[in-house]
């Protein structure tokens, strides 16, 4: 089986490079097509022996800062559908935007593995909420033609998975497609690190600071609890939000996976603002014997157990953190059974169902090609 595997940007490395690089595990030998990739990812594919095949926006200039001024203008588009997957069995795509656009010959199966169909294109005003007003208005006419090739690019996909069951329906909403769900995974480092659960003296929250995170709830609750909150992240909102906290409020900045799990064991407990596709920090901070409080919609309905390794709330508001805050009794979580509830997201599970997927997808196609 020829494989290759395919996916937005390498700029970042969060969640979903992570899920990339253990696909990637599966098939070390399959190259990885990307639009462009920094000088940090271009190395370190070059280490570790990963081909990388970058398009023509490599050679862009600021690529990595404009890439939202690119995206509108199809630039995207046009270089997934400028990639040759001649003599390929199977093209994997993992995407979050773009990256499903790929074209395949009709004897070539196109799975994609959809973090979320593309905000930008089916939600802009939260995808642009951070972006200058002027360049948000000048998007606009392009935005339509978008939402057409994406739903054009997504009827080009033979079989998708989704990563929860928020992106499945959307998938169906927005494409009228049906989607398998394969769960991501929390990663080992995590479940495997040693822990000796003690209640701390300060709620935590590990997050990018991006205004649809809506992290300045949480800024506005503890100001009134004048309880100590720790956030780990940057993002385009930390000004906003660090002008808007008082003393017992701390900024940590980027830490290191380490030094997060250091912060974990040491808070009471998690919070989770947004309403995320899936989210994997709440599994971290569970790995860590530690419960949540988490917005009660999308992914952390899936994760998170009511009552048992931690609550929600229903509405964005500050006011319901802190009624929750006020209840909340930490002896009643467990920080095993936490554990327990983290375990069951294992980087093993989440291979071995990708890697039957993609066998029985070959297998269907072969055995279509030799009738």
């Amino acid at each position: 089986m020829k494989i290759a595997i395919v996916f937005d940007d390498l700029i970042q490395f969060g969640g979903a490079e992570r899920l990339l690089l253990a696909i990637h595990e599966l098939w070390p030998g399959a190259p990885i097509y990307t639009s462009y990739a920094s000088g940090k990812w271009v190395r370190k594919c070059k280490k570790e022996g990963i081909i990388l095949k970058t398009s023509f926006m490599q050679y862009l200039p600021f690529k990595e800062k404009l890439n939202r001024v690119y995206a509108p203008l199809l630039f995207y588009c046009l270089a997934f559908e400028g990639f040759n997957f001649d003599g390929y069995d199977i093209v994997l795509s993992v995407s979050s935007r773009f990256s499903h656009g790929v074209i395949t010959k009709p004897g070539t199966a196109h799975i994609c593995y959809m973090n979320t169909p593309g905000r930008m294109f089916w939600n802009p005003g939260e995808y642009f909420k951070s972006t200058n007003k002027l360049l948000t208005f000048l998007v606009q006419p392009f935005l339509s033609h978008l939402r057409i090739w994406d739903y054009t690019a997504a009827r080009r996909v033979d079989y998708f998975i989704a990563n929860s069951k928020t992106p499945k329906e959307r998938i169906k909403k927005y494409y009228g497609k049906d989607s398998a769900i394969i769960y991501p995974f929390v990663d080992n480092l995590y479940l495997n690190k040693s822990v000796s659960i003690k209640k701390g003296n300060y709620y935590l929250i590990i997050s990018r600071l991006v205004p649809w995170k809506r992290i300045d709830i949480a800024v506005e609750a503890f100001n009134r609890l004048n309880i100590p909150l720790k956030i780990i992240g940057g993002g385009s909102d930390t000004k906003r939000l660090k002008n808007m906290a008082n003393n017992n409020i701390e900024f940590l900045g980027q830490l290191s996976e380490d030094q997060k799990i250091k912060y974990l064991l040491e808070c009471i407990a998690l919070i989770q603002t947004q309403n995320e596709d899936f989210g994997i920090v709440p599994l971290e901070a569970m790995a860590m014997g530690k419960p949540v409080i988490a917005y009660g919609f999308g992914g952390a309905c899936e994760t998170v157990v009511q009552g048992i390794t931690g609550e929600f709330f229903y509405n964005q508001t500050f006011g319901d953190i802190i009624k929750i805050v006020e209840a909340f009794g930490y002896i009643k979580y467990n920080g095993d059974t936490c554990r327990n509830q983290a375990s069951k997201f294992t980087k093993e599970k989440f291979r071995n169902e990708v890697k039957n997927f993609v066998n029985n997808v070959y297998l269907t196609t072969t055995s279509t090609k030799n009738i």
